[in-house]
């Protein structure tokens, strides 16, 4: 059925409106992070700084190691990304290609586990991580954010999985090809933009998380960027506005890039995961 004019006109209105709501917070916050001190503590504040200046970024990275912070959100991200798609690559194979209770198990395992919210597990996880002597280390921070990146990965995982025509992995299998040389040799040539979107989707994940990060790291010199934005804020509750928005607006950047990058396999995967083979 064909949408009525009114009716194009109050959704593209919806969606426009909704833009607007999602941008507002990042274009202050670019904003923000060019503008003096002077224009930050005025009364009738601008869009567009009328004094634009670079002291914001320098301030920020004297007050606080921002480059080794940075560089251990990376390391932790990374690591992170790599083992989930590691892990959840043969996993999706087995769950698409096996319709058994098992698989259907995991299946809704992966919907279910995605419900907890954080404050339930970080006391669970703290007394895992506590036994494994894994607290106040990057190693335990990597291990907390690969089993919460596992679900999502697995299920977008096996939905690329399921696009793959079974035929050629029965020609493989005459040819001698046994399941795990099936699974490297051809499936998994096949799965390599859906493995990049999940692997990217898993670090940006890690890069932005906070609150696990906070629980796990005390030491100064093994905190991830997230954390060490909050020192820009002082005891009483004041933020040091103009660097905390240039760390900010630096800390936002690669996810703005990663984002732009696979977006569109991260939509694919789900439409493809939700068409019924």
């Amino acid at each position: 059925m064909r949408t009525s004019r009114p009716a194009r006109v109050g959704q593209y209105t919806a969606l426009l409106a909704y833009l607007v709501f999602l941008a507002f917070p990042f274009l202050w916050l670019v904003s923000t992070a060019f503008k003096p001190p002077r224009e930050l503590g005025s009364l009738h504040p601008t869009w567009i700084p009328d004094d634009p200046t670079l002291a914001n970024f320098r301030l920020a990275f004297d007050e606080q190691p921002l480059l080794h912070a940075a560089l251990n959100s990376l390391l932790a991200a990374l690591a992170a990304a790599v083992i989930a798609v590691l892990i959840a690559t043969p996993m999706a194979y087995v769950v698409a290609r096996r319709r058994t209770r098992l698989a259907k198990a995991v299946t809704g395992w992966v919907v279910v586990s995605q419900a907890f919210p954080f404050v339930l597990l970080i006391i669970p996880l703290f007394l895992v991580l506590k036994n494994l002597r894994l607290i106040n280390s990057v190693p335990g921070l990597v291990l907390v954010y690969v089993v919460w990146a596992l679900p999502f990965a697995l299920w977008m995982l096996a939905g690329y999985v399921r696009a793959v025509p079974p035929e050629l992995e029965e020609a493989a299998a005459v040819d001698g090809a046994g399941r795990v040389r099936t699974l490297v040799s051809v499936t998994a040539p096949l799965l390599a933009p859906g493995i990049v979107a999940t692997g990217l989707f898993a670090f940006i994940t890690a890069w932005n998380e906070f609150f696990f990060a906070l629980v796990l790291l005390k030491t100064p010199e093994k905190q991830t960027l997230p954390v060490v934005l909050t020192h820009f804020i002082g005891a009483e509750g004041v933020a040091d506005l103009g660097p905390l928005a240039a760390a900010a607006f630096l800390a936002t950047l690669p996810s703005l890039v990663v984002f732009a990058l696979i977006q569109r396999r991260i939509t694919g995967g789900m439409l493809t995961g939700a068409v019924k083979s």
